[in-house]
């Protein structure tokens, strides 16, 4: 496979890495909050004695956790967190995924540490100024 193809290749991976709940809209006020870094940064803790975290078992007998926090508006969201670990095919397919951006980066001279937090920015919806120059001519 040649360096271009490769390049689009990455960032269709990173696209689907990046994929999640989001956008999550608040009801009471329509706010939306785009990622969940924006979720994280724009909402306030709901108390501040608590982490607004809270773990909880799935239908599926699965470990998620869930935070709490609060809009601006006062309306209380919530989102969820899956255990780590999705067994599921969905969650063996993006573990490949990631393993084959992560060969691609460290081929192309990134560290394996470097690589990997890079990658974890984009799952989390945070910008990385390292994998833009990885972006594909236009």
């Amino acid at each position: 496979m040649n360096a271009e193809a490769w390049d689009a290749e990455l960032l269709a991976g990173l696209k689907a890495l990046a994929a999640s709940a989001f956008p999550k809209r608040c009801a009471n006020c329509g706010r939306i909050y785009p990622d969940e870094a924006s979720y994280l940064h724009e909402t306030l803790p709901v108390s501040a004695a608590s982490s607004g975290l809270k773990s909880s078992e799935d239908d599926d007998g699965s470990t998620i956790v869930e935070l709490f926090r609060n809009c601006p508006c006062g309306s209380t969201l919530l989102d969820f967190f899956s255990d780590r670990r999705d067994d599921s095919a969905a969650g063996e397919r993006r573990r490949a995924r990631f393993g084959q951006l992560l060969t691609y980066l460290i081929e192309r001279g990134l560290a394996p540490d470097e690589a990997r937090r890079e990658l974890r920015k984009v799952m989390r919806g945070e910008p990385s100024e390292t994998l833009r120059r990885f972006r594909p001519p236009i």
